[in-house]
């Protein structure tokens, strides 16, 4: 009998495995609404052969000795257990499927680290954020659409964008004070994280614009932010939200894991006083420029940190006693734009096409808050989770609705 394949956690995933906590579970919840229902025998079929066509999905943990230098993923050839789950619909259906998706993280030790719920004509996908990310999974669910229902579910090519030369951030406000925080409000006394998701109008914006919709959506959570921290009586601070970049393709070929690295876009209190259109422009030269700039996941400390020089059990308690030391200097919050849905998401004429699909990232503390937002049919779809030490779910209709506010004021003409 042949060994089973072991893969080494690459950076993300062991730093992430180091850092698990109970109370607050890494997971990555991806919800698609379609406009009929699916059939139960159907979807498990396809969805099980999309996980074939995407073997490197197919892992768990391997088990090892305490003195172990790496964690390691262990290859299956098959699921260890039944991925795709059927939930009546009800009036709470909705909700404890999300509630669900934020609570129970799919476990490490079985194959594949991730469960798909159908609820009436909604899927929600779960997955355990220290072996996956959210463009992977959809990836390997738009496999699945195109064997549920036969029909073509290629990737749309992307917007084509002049290649940027790397060089430094223009006039980037200095990283050497802790950034703010966002302002407590009223924290729930129940553990984990709430989340709030609803849809908008996608922003406008004139053609030939220096801008993207990112960066709209970035001013726009920075903007949010201050608000919310000036109405809570926090002085201003510099703020840092981390922007997560994708530059994997997105056809049948993408690397499935956590493939994203991680930049940091810093406003001044002053900056985000400018008249919109130059704060749009000087946040466009921003983000550009650290989109070139060549970079490691996580930087270059994570990489250092994940050395095998001793056993995991140690790396992991100097790893867990850094992340409580660097807490301060953590960024604010964190703006995954998952940008417009690449895939079609199209299951064939009875159960139809995507015509909604939300995301949400994790949002322990002490950033206790994050904003991922996507679009699919021309429509915005923004997901708020918050940690529930800082925020209640008041909070989050609050800060959604100043969010909805802001988008707004990023609509400007030339």
């Amino acid at each position: 009998m042949t060994a089973p394949v072991r893969i080494p956690f690459p950076v993300v995933d062991e730093v992430s495995r180091h850092c698990l906590q109970e109370e607050e579970p890494e997971t990555v919840h991806i919800e698609v609404h379609l406009p009929g229902p699916l059939d139960e025998p159907r979807l498990r079929k396809a969805f099980t052969e999309a996980l074939h066509r995407h073997p490197r999905i197919l892992m768990r943990e391997a088990r090892g000795p305490w003195f172990r230098r790496r964690y390691e993923w262990e290859l299956t050839g098959e699921p260890d257990t039944e991925v795709v789950t059927f939930t009546p619909p009800g009036p709470r259906a909705l909700q404890d499927a999300r509630t669900r998706a934020l609570a129970e993280a799919p476990p490490l030790s079985m194959s594949p680290p991730i469960r798909l719920e159908a609820v009436g004509s909604v899927l929600f996908l779960t997955i355990n954020h220290t072996a996956l990310d959210g463009p992977a999974c959809l990836r390997i669910l738009a496999t699945a659409a195109e064997l549920y229902g036969g029909r073509d579910n290629n990737p749309a090519a992307p917007p084509t964008r002049p290649a940027e030369p790397g060089k430094e951030p223009p006039d980037t406000p200095t990283t050497w004070s802790p950034p703010a925080r966002v302002a407590q409000g009223t924290p729930d006394p129940s553990p984990g994280n709430g989340m709030l998701v609803t849809e908008l109008p996608l922003p406008h914006r004139p053609k030939g614009s220096p801008y993207t919709v990112n960066d709209q959506l970035m001013v726009t959570t920075a903007l949010t932010i201050a608000h919310w921290n000036r109405e809570h009586g926090a002085r201003p601070r510099p703020l840092r939200i981390t922007m997560p970049v994708d530059d994997r393709p997105r056809d049948t070929t993408m690397p499935i894991g956590n493939g994203t690295r991680l930049v940091e876009v810093p406003f001044a209190p002053a900056e985000l006083k400018a008249e919109m259109p130059t704060l749009l422009r000087r946040t466009a030269e921003r983000t550009r420029a650290l989109k070139a700039l060549p970079r490691p996941q996580l930087g270059h400390g994570a990489a250092l940190l994940t050395t095998p020089w001793a056993p995991v059990a140690a790396r992991a308690a100097l790893t867990r006693g850094l992340r409580r030391a660097a807490a301060p200097w953590t960024s604010t919050t964190l703006l995954s734009n998952i940008g417009r849905i690449p895939y079609p998401l199209d299951f064939g004429e009875e159960a139809g096409r995507a015509h909604a699909v939300w995301f949400s990232a994790p949002a322990r503390m002490p950033r206790g808050l994050t904003v991922t937002t996507a679009s699919t049919a021309g429509r915005l779809h923004l997901a708020l989770r918050w940690s529930r030490a800082l925020l209640s779910h008041g909070d989050g209709a609050h800060l959604r609705d100043l969010f909805e506010h802001y988008l707004h004021t990023t609509e400007v003409t030339p």
